[in-house]
Order: structure tokens, then sequence, then C-alpha cells
């Protein structure tokens, strides 16, 4: 469709426009024209909406939607129109699905199913067979079909020399590693945080060494090998500070934090809301901050909202025995408003596309059409009716919120949220 944005405030540093409100006019899905009452001789659809922003389009780089064989949680296509309602024009997806998605043939699925999309679906090719860590997957074969990383989601690799080898092998064909970082043995039965809270409720306790431990071992690894690491959902001030020094030395690693690390800590799991049982664990109110401060130093380069749907037999008993995971995407935004600038915001959920190597579009003119709309001023409370995914187990429900998303524009096609 073409379009004429008005009055927009353009939130893009490194373009020129930054910070002024403007009208854009979209033809044929490219930016033809941006300034100040620009005139409509063409027919253009014309949309404005008070404290209108934009900002070029919000990339997720974890997403877990079900589909294939977890329907019930969520499907691809409803799982992208939350997306696109939220405020994101593109998603990695992650392979844990079932089967899980090892081979080529399984993301060519998932990207015929999400061909006909707004947001744009990037799937991520598990790193073993199976996301069993035994055996490493079709790395090579998933690449060429359209995979942009590999890793299993949530399972953190034991055997430390078919990380090495994963290391080197994807070297040859410029590929990126996914390492979640958990000590398994160190975790044990434990789940949550390993702290004064979880004393207090007689929960068992998963300790920051559990993270840090493997986190220190796979940039051991890498220096050693070469080639790119992403560690996803750190949580922990420990961890943070292992990644500054491997940057320092030159490695290239990076990282992202989950929304709700970044918003709440253990405090939270007082009710025994399973809500609150994700992986890896809220941390406390000391890692909380850390985290908010390595986000704000650049030592966390992407912002993530982990994004997991759970059906609600799996979430509805004893906090022992319900599966860990959040939604996220539809209260992603407003939430990190409360705790981080705008400007921070926009830079974190957009610079995956750097690590993932995603072409990014800058707002100006002859560049394709790729926004997030949203406002920034209004202050509202996260409840159900605002969830749009089929699964409605968010850790934010009852949360404060900053600001709203209207929608996104992209693929041509303006979709707006409600």
């Amino acid at each position: 469709m073409n379009l004429i944005i008005r009055k927009a405030t353009i939130i893009d540093p490194k373009g020129p426009f930054h910070s002024q409100t403007v009208d854009v006019k979209i033809t044929k899905g490219i930016i033809e024209e941006i300034g100040n009452s620009l005139l409509n001789i063409e027919n253009h659809q014309e949309f404005h909406h008070d404290n209108l922003h934009i900002s070029e389009g919000w990339f997720d780089t974890s997403v877990s939607l079900g589909e294939p064989g977890f329907e019930d949680r969520e499907t691809i296509s409803n799982g992208l129109t939350v997306a696109a309602k939220s405020g994101f024009t593109a998603i990695a997806l992650q392979p844990n699905s079932y089967p899980i998605i090892d081979n080529q043939s399984q993301v060519h699925f998932v990207k015929q199913k999400a061909s006909d999309s707004v947001t744009e679906l990037y799937p991520i090719g598990a790193l073993t067979k199976g996301s069993e860590g035994k055996d490493l997957a079709e790395l090579y074969d998933m690449k060429n079909a359209g995979a942009i990383a590999f890793g299993d989601y949530n399972r953190s690799l034991a055997n430390a020399n078919l990380m090495k080898i994963a290391l080197q092998y994807t070297q040859d064909f410029d590929g990126l590693v996914i390492a979640y970082s958990q000590d398994e043995n160190i975790r044990g039965n434990g789940v949550a945080n390993e702290g004064i809270v979880s004393t207090r409720l007689g929960l068992k306790g998963i300790p920051n060494l559990a993270e840090e431990l493997i986190v220190a071992r796979n940039l051991f690894l890498l220096e050693y090998t070469g080639g790119k690491l992403h560690i996803p959902t750190i949580s922990t001030a420990k961890s943070a500070i292992l990644i500054k020094e491997a940057k320092k030395k030159g490695l290239n690693v990076s990282c992202s934090v989950a929304v709700h690390n970044l918003v709440l800590s253990d405090e939270k799991l007082d009710g025994f809301d399973t809500r609150y049982k994700v992986t890896p664990p809220l941390r406390n109110e000391t890692d909380r901050q850390a985290l908010i401060a390595a986000v704000s130093d650049n030592t966390i380069d992407c912002i993530t909202t982990d994004h997991n749907p759970m059906d609600i037999e799996n979430k509805k008993m004893e906090f022992d025995l319900a599966k860990n995971g959040s939604i996220g995407l539809e209260s992603a935004f407003g939430a990190l408003q409360t705790v981080l600038p705008l400007e921070k915001i926009i830079e974190k959920l957009t610079f995956g596309k750097q690590i993932f190597n995603i072409e990014s579009q800058e707002i100006k003119i002859g560049s394709k059409a790729s926004f997030s709309l949203f406002t920034t001023t209004e202050d509202w409370t996260f409840q159900k009716e605002n969830i749009l995914s089929k699964s409605k187990n968010s850790a934010f429900l009852g949360q404060p919120m900053k600001g709203r998303v209207i929608g996104v524009y992209n693929q041509g096609k303006l979709i707006i949220n409600g």
C-alpha cells in the first residue's frame, strides 16, 4: 500500500532526520519523500496518531512459536501477527519445535509458512541433531536453506570438544554459533535463583556460577578457535564482566539479555506464580541493576523478548514441576521504557540485525520502508486483554508500562495493534 505517515517523530540516531517530526511518504514500499506538510497528490492512504514515533523496524533475536508440533502453544501465522502488532518487523525463530529444526527441510518448512507475513521470519537451526548435544546437525545445508545461526534453545552443550569443533567448522561459511550457557550439573534440580528468596520459599536454587562457568568456558574456546559466538539471555553481573573482558581482547562475541531479566527480579517469586519461572531464572536486584548497566555501556549488544509460549497444562501446576518460559512480545516495549531511555531501547531492539547479518533499513529517502510505530508517554498497566498470543503465560501481567506500540509498516503493508 502507498502511504503517508503524518507528523511522526523519527528515532534514528544515525540518520539525517533523527528527532524531527515530519511526514513520511511511501510509494511501492520505498520512502519517496520526507518533509513537512507533504502534498497527497497521488491519493496515498494517510495515517496519523497522537504522539506518533517511528524507528527502524525492530528485530527479536529469540522467539519460540511452537509450530510444527506445538500448535496449541502458538502457530507461525498468529505468532508473526503478534510480533507485528508488538512492533517487530523481523524475528529469529528458535528451533525448539517438534520435530526440532535441525535439517534443511525443516528450515524450508518454517520459511514457507511465513512467506506472506508482514513480519519476516529468520530461522535458527539447531546446533546438534535433535538438540541432544551429541552430534552436529546439518549446519552448512541449513545455512544454504536460510538459517541465520545455530544453537540449541535453552540447552547448554556439555561437550566442550563439540563446541570447539562447531566454532571451527562454522568459520568455513561464516556461520554464527549460539551458546546458551548453564552447567546442568551445578543447576541440578534448581528451579529459581539461589539466594535469600529461594531460601525463604524453600525452592531449590540455581547459583549464578552455573551460568558463569559455561560462559567462561565458551569464551576460552572462542579464544582458541576463532569464529563467531553469540551468548543469549545472560542473567548475572559476572557473565557481563566476562563478556566485556573478552570483547577487549578482540574476540568476536556478542550477547543478549531478556526483557524480563532487565525489568523483574526474584522478589516476584513470593507468590509461587509459575509465570515467573523462566530460564535463566530471574536473579536478584543487584544482578538486575548490573544488567541494565551492561546494556547502557554496550557490553550487552541486544535485548530479546525470549518469547516462549507455554500451554496452561504446563504452567498451571506446582512451581517445581511447571515448565520454564514466558511470552514477551506484547509487553516488551512498554516494559523496557520503565527501565531504559528510548534511544537505548531502539538501539538494542535493532542491533541484532548486525549480529545475525540481516540488512538494516535507515529512515532516509530511497530506502525500503520498514518501520516500528509507537508512542512514548502513556502510562498504563499490562492486563490479560493486552495479550495477543494463543498462550497467556506472561510474566508481565499487572506490570506498569510506559508508551504503546501502534504497529509496523513492512513488506509494503501496515499492521496496526487494535
